[in-house]
């Protein structure tokens, strides 16, 4: 049979892990949170610069096409 001072050691080490245990899992959660604001962030970065795209694809569309390069004269 197993000695008392083993017990206790074994009862001192179940507490600890459950102990572990409790702390990983609120960390784990948290990290989870933390992801999913990131997540949410990343996706809100991803749709602005998408529309900054579209505005400067549209500024570029309505620039003068240059159908010849400047000549010196031209520009005395």
């Amino acid at each position: 049979m197993a000695q008392p001072d083993t017990i206790d050691q074994i009862a001192e080490r179940v507490d600890h892990l459950l102990l572990r245990h409790e702390e990983l899992q609120r960390t784990h959660l948290l990290l989870a949170q933390q992801v999913q604001a990131l997540t949410q962030e990343r996706d809100q970065l991803k749709s602005r610069l998408s529309a900054a795209r579209a505005r400067v694809d549209s500024l570029i569309e309505r620039l003068p096409q240059a159908s010849a390069p400047a000549t010196p004269e031209a520009s005395e």
